[in-house]
């Protein structure tokens, strides 16, 4: 019988609203989501857990998400971790940066989930999930 496991998704958001929303929606979509509402506790549960994808918001308190992103891409148990930055810091700024900072995509708040949902399978199709 072939491996049923579900992809593990580590979301990462100061919002406690969006946090909430996408842990509900990323679970009826059928992965198992773990949460974190900084960067320190994000590094945390990813070491902890072993995540498939980390999606990461950039404005957070402590480390922001792209110094997460960069730490992660330096560590050896985190670097083949699929990154999805999420920010509402406009869409040049996060075109830009996300691929410095070693994310895989990036998405725009606000944005369709829809949208969201198919650049994480995207990234996880990329790393073997």
């Amino acid at each position: 019988m072939a491996d049923e496991r579900k992809p593990v998704i580590l979301v990462a958001d100061d919002d406690p609203e969006i946090l909430s929303l996408l842990s509900i929606r990323l679970n009826k979509a059928g992965f198992d989501v773990l949460e974190a509402a900084d960067g320190e506790q994000t590094l945390a549960k990813a070491r902890e857990h072993s995540p498939d994808l980390v999606v990461l918001d950039v404005m957070m308190p402590g480390k922001n998400g792209w110094e997460v992103a960069r730490e992660m891409r330096h560590d050896e148990e985190l670097k083949s971790i699929g990154i999805v930055m999420l920010t509402a810091i406009g869409e040049r700024i996060n075109e830009m940066t996300s691929p410095i900072y070693g994310a895989d995509e990036y998405i725009d708040k606000p944005f369709e989930f829809a949208d969201l949902e198919q650049r994480i399978r995207n990234v996880l199709a990329k790393h073997g999930n």
